[in-house]
């Protein structure tokens, strides 16, 4: 089955290397993707794919949908610029391959019980545009979602970088100093916590240079 997909994704290796080029030569940034989330919900239109644009509210994003299986699976394709560099991150890539994804494998959605989707992320860069489209609902019933992203090597496990916050209270307790010490907190002692995470960050920023 995996080698019958991948001979689809050939089917349309011209349509997508000219989207890919096609998005590249004209970049639009976070939420003004209009010609690129036209470009490519078209060529997945052409393809029978039901489409529906301006998915979750947003003008520039889209969710295009082929089968009817109970497992969906949706492929991301990003295809916003950077401010004055254009596409030096390859979201016209991503774009490209995540409709040639959702094009190899629709054929194949009824025989696997599948309902494939390529959903049109916009603002990657600026503007958490998946994160939007989640709270809209656009996600609702997706059991799962992928994209690749262009790099100098080939991996299936990538780590992430995210990061969370936390807001940290340090809380003390009074005491006498002579006649119970021990019954004292000082909350200076918890803050100590943030100079040994202030001093990991100073030695891996060290480490770069």
């Amino acid at each position: 089955m995996k080698t019958a997909v991948r001979a689809r994704v050939m089917d349309h290796a011209e349509v997508l290397t000219g989207l890919s080029h096609r998005i590249h030569a004209h970049p639009e940034t976070a939420f003004e993707e209009r010609r690129a989330a036209e470009w490519t919900a078209d060529v997945l239109r052409s393809a029978g794919f039901a489409v529906e644009a301006g998915a979750g509210g947003l003008p520039t994003a889209f969710s295009a949908s082929s089968g009817s299986g109970p497992v969906t699976v949706a492929f991301c394709a990003e295809y916003d610029a950077l401010p004055g560099l254009g596409h030096a991150c390859g979201h016209n890539v991503i774009a490209a391959a995540s409709a040639g994804a959702g094009l190899a494998l629709a054929p194949f959605a009824d025989e696997l019980g599948l309902t494939v989707k390529v959903v049109g992320t916009p603002a990657e860069e600026r503007g958490g545009g998946k994160a939007l489209l989640l709270q809209a609902g656009v996600f609702d019933g997706v059991d799962a979602a992928m994209m690749v992203h262009p790099g100098p090597f080939e991996t299936v496990r990538f780590r992430s970088f995210a990061l969370g916050t936390l807001d940290a209270e340090y809380l003390g307790r009074p005491a006498h100093a002579t006649l119970a010490p021990h019954e004292g907190r000082n909350a200076a002692d918890r803050a100590l916590l943030d100079a040994a995470v202030l001093l990991a960050w100073t030695a891996a920023d060290l480490a770069r240079s």
